[in-house]
């Protein structure tokens, strides 16, 4: 580095030799303009700066930062001389890291303040991170939080959770703050600015679980296999699993930060709602007071807000441990969180929120899939009252109708005719056991056994179904009860199999896979739903005169209709109550005659029939093509891809500072982004025209680590002038800085704003990239594109199978006999078309 002086006439060619490529700054406001060799680390620079300056101090006590106060580094150095940035010749983040600690531990309200603003910004740096918590600087921190208010607090709590942005250095927060976070998040008179961060905390804190935590050795797994502790969930998880999947080293990482998880951060937030909460009408469960402010925040109005909250309760569903996840569920559904989640989708937040509904969507299907699977126990109190609700609202009698010997526990009646004691069971083989829950629809008493294909979601629909409308459940099966015994409509089997229909309509095929890339509003009203096409399948029973023997016909009919009414699941609710409600038998018969007439004559055969009985070859076949389909994704995230860097465009109501910042990358419009083989960084490279990029990483200087991408935002930023991809024509999209393009997406950060705001070159790219980073970070997507690949993926495997059962018992002879000759010649061979 050397400094741009004038000099004798003899040094002219030296001197134009020397052309500025910074001006810097110094702390007494002189500015120099410098010419820095971009070969040369930060270090020598800085160093050369000094000697140069005469500054007297060590070099070692300075540090270059830009106009926006970005710390100059190796990595970034080659950027900052190619953009000319005006540099600034300050404290190093060390001095800076020294000076913040002693004034928070001075504890005067001006300079703690003016620390903690400074420490927002600073604590995102390694080397200034590494020295505040090398002086401790997390523990004054802490001590801050718990004496601050307003925006003190809201100050500290930003810089904590900036500090949580990294993977070290916090590994021994205490519980008894944690307690304190909990309650400044259940407090809802507490500002935006404080309950913003104070959810992001308690996010970071759900997802740093020791379930997850990398390089776990076996030695500290067995040791710590204590049951109800963290580290014992990990051995569970982990004891069937091949030692290379479990141990990749001796030692955990010195400073690691997997202490906590869902269970640590559920156990406080139980405490802080069984201490303030109000009792429920059972009387005996309290609500979770800081659950329910955080789903109070999602209708604030303020996005930043509800997204924040939204992904606290993503986070929350997604980490749910398998002790605990019904009691998140549970919660989830008294705070009528879907019900919230519909009306902020019909908002103007929706645009924003997208990717965090989409999440939502995503998680709920994993629950479903969840109670799904779950076994039915009748020994369980919340079974048993769930029992209680279906028996009192069909109002049988109770006249014996004969003792049938089964398998399950069988409930003895109480002696009052209508109700049900449920904590009295007898054994099947007794005298004293009576059939009653045959009256309702099931085949047998086993209600572990008829409940078997849909667990705990077709107890909570068939108890939603009696208990939403008793008088009509009652009518319905004292009208069955009423008919001969092979003219009757089992009611209870026809839940269970419409519970099947729409899981299968939905694709609830496991935990993990989100089944659409649309918001799909009715799959939240999933139980009123249920209620409807029970009714309908109901009525289609009583209109075609059905006997026992046709319930897999109707069944065929009540699928074609969920397929059709559900087919847009933007049209009002009262069109669906239509379809379902008011549509005649003849119709829908006739419709369906049509459906099979279309389908492939494979589909018809009986092979077929039986595989669809069994649904589990399609849920198979639909994750292995949802495997492939995202490590294809992940594999064009690391082939790299051209992006135009676009203008961001701001929201309604909100400064258009972005954009104006924005506007600096005109000058080098296109981006390469290339995913590393450790898929965790992003490496990029801005250009001014598309250029040849070799394989590897050479040729890309820059990186962004793809843990500080919070969320993936589609239509965010418009094209910048005289810019134009292959995508669409020019005259498609005219150039607006207010008009989004439909291939645009954002990164945003953990921290607050964008990483980078980018518009794809065609839709083959937008797919590739926004669902790739969707499936890289989690386990959704959200365009047509990659939902039809995997709907066509399944279709295909299934075809596939059935192809090897159509050949079952076909007897191939082992030789043919060899025919005559024909008669005569005279004849051709036809055209086949």
């Amino acid at each position: 580095m050397k400094p741009a002086a004038s000099g004798s006439n003899s040094n002219a060619n030296a001197r134009q030799a020397l052309v500025p490529t910074n001006t810097v700054t110094t702390k007494d406001g002189v500015s120099v303009r410098a010419r820095i060799d971009p070969s040369l680390a930060v270090v020598d620079v800085v160093r050369q700066l000094c000697s140069n300056l005469k500054v007297q101090d060590h070099p070692a006590l300075y540090a270059l930062r830009d106009e926006q106060d970005v710390l100059v580094t190796d990595e970034n150095l080659l950027k900052k001389i190619r953009e000319k940035a005006h540099l600034k010749l300050v404290s190093s983040p060390v001095l800076e890291a020294v000076e913040i600690v002693e004034k928070l531990t001075a504890r005067e309200d001006k300079s703690t303040k003016m620390a903690l603003f400074s420490l927002q910004k600073y604590i995102q740096e390694d080397a200034f991170a590494n020295e505040f918590l090398k002086r401790r600087g997390l523990s004054e921190l802490l001590a801050v939080i718990s004496v601050s208010h307003g925006n003190t607090l809201a100050y500290a709590l930003k810089g904590l959770q900036n500090l949580m942005a990294l993977n070290h250095g916090w590994s021994d927060i205490p519980k008894s703050f944690v307690s304190e976070l909990v309650l400044i998040l259940a407090n809802p008179q507490n500002l935006v600015n404080v309950s913003r961060p104070a959810t992001s905390i308690l996010k970071r804190l759900v997802e740093a679980d020791p379930r997850f935590a990398p390089q776990a050795p076996a030695t500290m797994l067995s040791s710590a296999s204590r049951p109800g502790t963290a580290m014992s969930n990990v051995a569970a998880n982990t004891a069937n699993k091949p030692a290379l999947q479990i141990v990749t080293n001796n030692k955990m990482p010195r400073k690691g930060v997997w202490n906590y998880g869902f269970d640590f951060v559920w156990d406080e937030m139980r405490k802080e709602g069984l201490s303030t909460g109000q009792v429920t009408s059972q009387g005996s469960d309290r609500s979770i007071r800081p659950l329910e402010t955080v789903v109070q925040k999602l209708s604030s109005g303020d996005t930043k807000m509800a997204t924040d909250s939204m992904m606290l309760i993503n986070s929350l569903m997604k980490n749910a441990t398998d002790s605990r996840w019904e009691e998140l569920a549970n919660e989830l559904e008294r705070l009528n969180v879907r019900k919230v989640v519909v009306r902020l989708a019909s908002s103007s937040m929706m645009e924003d929120l997208s990717s965090q509904v989409m999440e939502f969507q995503a998680n709920l299907t994993s629950l479903a899939y969840r109670r799904k699977t779950t076994p039915v126990d009748p020994e369980l109190p919340s079974v048993r009252d769930a029992l209680t609700v279906i028996w009192n609202a069909s109002r049988i009698p109770d006249t014996p109708i004969g003792i049938q010997q089964t398998r399950g526990p069988i409930a003895r009646p109480a002696v009052r005719a209508g109700t049900w004691d449920p904590s009295v069971f007898e054994d099947p083989g007794s005298q004293a056991s009576t059939a009653k829950w045959v009256k309702i629809g099931f085949e047998s008493e086993d209600l572990q056994l008829e409940f078997e294909r849909v667990g705990l979601l077709g107890l909570d629909c068939l108890r939603i179904l009696a208990a939403s409308s008793p008088e009509y459940f009652a009518e319905v099966i004292l009208e069955q009860l009423s008919r001969p015994a092979e003219r009757r409509c089992p009611v209870a089997k026809a839940s269970n199999e419409v519970v099947e229909l729409l899981s299968e309509h939905y694709q609830v095929f496991g935990p993990g896979y989100s089944t659409s890339s649309s918001f799909c509003p009715y799959f939240l009203w999933f139980h009123r739903v249920h209620n409807l096409a029970v009714k309908f399948f109901l009525r289609i029973w009583n209109e075609s005169s059905a006997a026992a023997t046709d319930f897999a016909r109707v069944a065929a009919l009540v699928r074609s209709q969920i397929s059709v009414a559900l087919k847009d699941e933007t049209r009002p609710w009262h069109e669906i109550e239509r379809d379902f409600l008011d549509s005649e038998y003849r119709e829908v018969r006739e419709r369906q005659m049509r459906e099979l007439e279309l389908e492939d004559d494979l589909l018809n055969k009986p092979p077929v029939r039986l595989i669809e009985g069994s649904r589990n070859v399609r849920a198979k076949l639909y994750k292995e093509s949802f495997e492939f389909v995202r490590s294809q994704r992940i594999q064009c995230l690391m082939l790299g891809a051209w992006f135009v860097n676009g203008n961001p465009v701001p929201p309604v109501g909100t400064s258009p500072m972005r954009e104006s910042i924005s506007l600096k990358r005109m000058h080098r419009p296109w981006r390469f982004f290339r995913l590393d083989k450790s898929m965790r960084y992003l490496h990029y490279v801005d250009s001014v025209v598309k250029l040849p990029i070799r394989a590897g990483l050479e040729d890309l200087p820059e990186k962004m680590e793809v843990a500080q991408i919070v969320d993936v935002t589609p239509n965010t930023c418009a094209l910048p002038p005289n810019i134009h991809t292959g995508g669409h024509a020019p005259s498609d999209i005219p150039y607006s800085p207010t008009v989004a393009s439909p291939l645009s997406f954002s990164l945003l950060s953990t921290q607050g704003g964008s990483l980078a705001d980018l518009v794809a070159e065609n839709s083959t790219s937008y797919s590739d990239w926004i669902d790739g980073l969707n499936m890289l970070r989690g386990d959704h997507f959200s365009t047509k594109e990659t939902a039809d690949m995997v709907q066509a993926l399944t279709e295909i495997g299934l075809k596939i199978k059935l192809l090897d059962l159509s050949g079952e018992k076909v007897e191939i002879p082992s030789n043919l006999p060899i025919p005559p000759l024909p008669p005569t010649t005279d004849f051709f061979f036809s055209d086949y078309d």
